[in-house]
């Protein structure tokens, strides 16, 4: 139908625009986090944004695994909730 958006595409575009209008906080990162790697992943790291850089702290090794093999995903996601210039980098620690 023409004007019509499919849901799934929508409601993306949606959070990302109400998130992109308002100022960056733990909340925030932590909403945008849990939305990018679901909720398992979110039980299984803490994050911290250090001026550009989103800091992974893993609570175990096998985290750190699993977060560093999909980092490029998880930036890719993150810039597009965010915008591309709010987090430019990602570094996992355990």
């Amino acid at each position: 139908m023409p004007g019509f958006e499919p849901l799934a595409q929508a409601v993306p575009k949606a959070v990302a625009t109400l998130l992109r209008g308002t100022p960056m906080s733990p909340g925030k990162l932590g909403f945008a986090w849990k939305i990018v790697v679901g909720p398992a992943m979110d039980r299984g790291t803490n994050v911290q944004l250090e001026g550009r850089i989103l800091l992974v702290e893993a609570k175990t090794a096998a985290w750190a695994k699993e977060v560093s093999r999909s980092s490029r995903v998880i930036l890719k996601r993150l810039q597009t909730l965010l915008g591309p210039e709010v987090v430019t980098e990602l570094i996992v620690r355990v």
